[in-house]
């Protein structure tokens, strides 16, 4: 009788024109959502922080200190959606980049490797195909290649930027 369990699946992609320009696209869609983002703060918050300036200058002025935070932040995660863009253009065709990771179930039971059920698989893409998927060891030295993802930051710490009347 075994125990099942729960481990990490790396998903790999070979470098191809076709993923290079995939994410190309998806990187750029990320940055123009976080300029719609920006454009979005300053159209909302304009008519309110020229509203509360005429009743209390020190909220107001407390606010755009809030607001301009958040388009810094804003503006931070655009510029490093800008330097992924151009690590996607350094890629080397055929190299494997790592994507993400998956989970899996495993069974372990008495007499198994623990090593090499814990070090998990790796699932090899060539344009959104699997062309391999290998074992790895637990402890496995291989140096591995930076994670590109195309995910955009989420709010800050305390959720979205809220304000009255938005």
């Amino acid at each position: 009788m075994g125990v099942i369990i729960k481990r990490n699946v790396i998903l790999r992609s070979i470098v191809t024109e076709q993923l290079k320009d995939q994410l190309k696209q998806e990187l750029q869609r990320s940055i123009d959502e976080i300029d719609q983002r920006i454009r979005q703060i300053d159209f909302r918050t304009q008519p309110y922080i020229t509203e509360l300036q005429r009743s209390n200058i020190q909220q107001a002025m407390a606010v755009r200190r809030q607001i301009e935070q958040e388009k810094e932040r804003q503006r931070a995660t655009r510029e490093a959606l800008v330097a992924q863009m151009s690590q996607v253009e350094e890629l080397e065709l055929d190299d494997e980049v790592i994507r993400g990771t998956l989970e899996s179930e495993v069974e372990i039971n008495e007499g198994d490797n623990i090593g090499e059920l814990l070090g998990g698989q790796e699932i090899v893409t060539k344009d959104d195909v699997v062309v391999e998927i290998r074992q790895r060891a637990a402890l496995d030295e291989e140096e591995i290649p930076q994670i590109i993802t195309t995910r955009t930051s989420q709010p800050a710490e305390g959720g979205e930027l809220i304000l009255p009347g938005g």
